[in-house]
């Protein structure tokens, strides 16, 4: 088979680096890819969001199955130019994918077919939304409507604070993105992600994860992408799992699949465990960044046979994902100054050594320059992945593996995994 795989983080090099695993793949070409993933496939300069050159890339190489990696290319339609062309997508249309690029969309179809979620307005003025504040208690949680690279997402804990925040995020923070805002009611409990492979009308389990949103240890500091994950996640317990496959996972396929939109990819449920059960926090359109990384170390198959199940519309042949026993840890590495201004340029030494057969680093936002060094090109730039027989066992290999790179201009959390360690 011919793969094309888009993208160029951390969640496309461990997608690329399962992928070439498999005895299904003849030529594997990654479009933009980056510096960890130049080592296991042929890169192309075509970004992301280039829908009509990736679709052209796709035909040049005559690709059997195109990965979709990020959510900008779901965006800018590049699974419908696929499917004009003949092409299987593991990723939905633009249409599908609204479930994760409108927050709006989102919450009206959840509404729509009592799917359990938290209660919500959507609001286009300052003024309004300021006003809607009186119907909502503290914590009040804000968010823009469309995407905003994982944050657009605040939790006020008072008044004043929300309203700074509508203003911040109507006021063009996030450009278009935050043109709308939705205020949700606040969920107490807590939140994992459970992820499933969808063929437009039915879906297959594939595992859950928990991540940590925060820049800093304690769960402090401004939301960002993710600063790390691991899988298991305690959290999800056998019931817990029944439920939300059961209320959430294949009713939102049956009913996207009813409403015009069949769903094929991979659906990402943001979920909140409450007193009610599962609840939706939100949906994305792909796999998680870094959940992503922990679930292909863990997956004990061939991959390609299930994204190319989902592109083609029939997953019903298939076994049930199956997994390592091992938990693995995801730790991010990233630029001082992430999440608001992240120093570019700083050069990483060590970084591509030989970590052992448990300890896997991709990249996510590096460049390789002139001279050969390698060097941050964005604000999360390594992901240092280590697998274990538990918890402690893995983060213990992870931030062991983070002591060997030099690099003094990124920094990392020091307390990823620490709810499940809790645990026990």
């Amino acid at each position: 088979m011919n793969i094309l795989l888009v993208g160029s983080g951390g969640r496309e090099h461990a997608l690329a680096w399962k992928i070439a695993q498999s005895p299904l793949v003849k030529r594997l070409v990654a479009a933009p890819g980056n510096p960890g993933i130049e080592k296991l496939c042929e890169l192309r300069a075509v970004k992301a969001d280039d829908a009509e050159g990736l679709a052209a890339l796709a035909r040049e190489i005559r690709a059997d199955l195109v990965v979709v990696g990020p959510e900008v290319a779901l965006a800018a339609g590049l699974a419908d130019r696929l499917a004009a062309a003949g092409i299987p997508c593991f990723g939905p249309t633009a249409k599908a994918a609204q479930l994760e690029t409108s927050k709006a969309f989102s919450k009206a179809f959840l509404k729509r077919h009592g799917i359990p979620t938290a209660g919500y307005g959507v609001y286009e003025t300052v003024a309004d939304a300021r006003a809607a504040l009186d119907g909502f208690a503290a914590p009040y949680v804000i968010k823009a409507d469309g995407l905003a690279a994982g944050k657009g997402v605040a939790i006020s804990p008072d008044r004043p604070d929300a309203e700074a925040e509508i203003e911040r995020m109507l006021g063009g923070r996030f450009g278009a993105a935050g043109a709308r805002v939705v205020i949700e009611e606040f969920m107490d409990g807590e939140e994992g992600s459970l992820f499933a492979l969808c063929d437009g009308r039915q879906a297959l389990l594939f595992g859950g994860a928990q991540d940590h949103k925060r820049a800093f240890d304690g769960d402090l500091g401004p939301n960002t992408g993710g600063m790390g994950a691991y899988s298991p996640a305690p959290v999800f317990t056998a019931d817990l799992v029944q439920q939300a496959d059961e209320q959430i996972v294949q009713p939102t396929i049956r009913k996207m699949a009813e409403e015009g939109a069949p769903y094929r990819g991979v659906l990402y449920a943001g979920l909140m465990a409450t007193g009610d059960g599962p609840k939706v926090v939100e949906f994305n359109a792909r796999f998680g960044d870094p959940e992503c990384q922990v679930l292909m170390m863990r997956f004990a198959g061939d991959i390609v046979p299930y994204l190319l199940a989902c592109a083609r519309g029939d997953v019903s042949g298939l076994p049930a994902p199956a997994f390592k026993p091992q938990t693995v840890i995801c730790v991010v590495m990233a630029a001082k100054g992430y999440p608001d201004s992240p120093l570019e340029g700083s050069i990483i030494r060590g970084a591509d050594q030989d970590f052992g057969p448990h300890v896997q680093v991709f990249h996510a936002g590096t460049k390789r320059r002139e001279d050969g060094l390698l060097c941050a090109s964005g604000g999360r730039v390594l992901n240092v992945c280590a697998e274990g027989d538990d918890i402690a066992q893995a983060r213990e290999r992870a931030y062991a593996a983070i002591k060997a790179i030099d690099w003094p201009g990124g920094f990392n959390r020091s307390d990823i995994g620490w709810r499940a360690l809790e645990r026990g």
